[in-house]
């Protein structure tokens, strides 16, 4: 078993479909509710997880006056990446990733992307141990309104947009993060469209239209992502693997054992919420 430490900003954004296919995968999920005044770990407590996951949330990445859990989440992130432990940001999450080590986020000038639309990867991408099952067209849930306009040094862009080109990124050995929601199930899509509404309206969205959405493009949603949660879930208990291996030292027992881990999984088969 692997444990994962799964950083949740609001009751209504939690893991969603990658709860239940990262538990699939034999990954511990530990989620912390730092809006509920619950405490994170300490940059060293973190050293005793295998993988990071920063789930989305209302908030932007630097509220840190009304949200004052997000400095020290930006510390686990970037202790996260300087020590290789496998992360995963998701839109929030990933903008924290963003933020933390040395990027940038803004109000999107395009306006906020809202509902099912279309990734594609770049070349970057077939290769990536996590990533390199995303396609030309690949669907995904928008629902943002930042913007990561500029990656931190050393990124590798790995999925686009027509809109915003910096969708999914990895930085270091084992970090990674996405723009848009790969984890939002159609419950989750409801939740947000009654606490967005005001925002959707504004924003030329009926939100009845795109919970509706969400439900139609759920199959094609499942079939996109669940082969990147099981990667991430791949690289994770590569991770657990080295720990164990090597007494818990870390990143430098873990990583050699990735692609032999990654090997032998297979094929997978077929301003407001950021």
């Amino acid at each position: 078993m692997s444990r994962l430490l799964v950083v949740q900003h609001e009751g209504s954004t939690g893991p969603g479909w990658w709860g239940e296919w990262l538990a699939a995968e034999g990954v511990v999920l530990e989620v912390v509710h730092p809006y509920a005044a619950q405490e994170l770990p300490t940059t060293q407590g973190l050293r005793t997880y295998d993988g990071l996951l920063v789930l989305g949330g209302a908030m932007g990445p630097l509220d840190d006056a009304d949200c004052p859990w997000l400095p020290p989440t930006r510390d686990l992130l970037a202790a996260a990446v300087a020590d290789g432990l496998p992360t995963f940001g998701i839109c929030l999450g990933a903008e924290l990733l963003v933020v933390a080590c040395g990027g940038s986020v803004r109000r999107g000038p395009a306006g906020p992307e809202l509902g099912v639309l279309t990734n594609d990867p770049t070349p970057a991408a077939a290769d990536d141990p996590v990533l390199s099952s995303v396609s030309p067209g690949t669907p995904v849930l928008q629902w943002h309104w930042e913007e990561m306009d500029a990656l931190p040094p050393g990124a590798v862009l790995l999925a686009t947009s027509p809109a915003y080109p910096h969708q999914a990124f990895r930085l270091g050995p084992a970090a990674w993060g996405v723009q848009g929601h790969p984890e939002v199930t159609p419950a989750i899509a409801a939740d947000w469209a009654r606490e967005d509404s005001p925002l959707l309206l504004a924003a030329g969205r009926e939100p009845a239209d795109l919970v509706a959405e969400v439900e139609r493009e759920t199959p094609r949603l499942v079939q996109s992502w669940q082969p990147v949660a099981r990667a991430f879930g791949g690289v994770v208990a590569a991770r657990a693997a080295g720990a164990g291996a090597d007494g818990g030292a870390g990143a430098a027992g873990a990583l050699p054992l990735l692609d032999d881990v990654l090997g032998r999984r297979g094929a997978p088969p077929g301003g407001a919420t950021g």
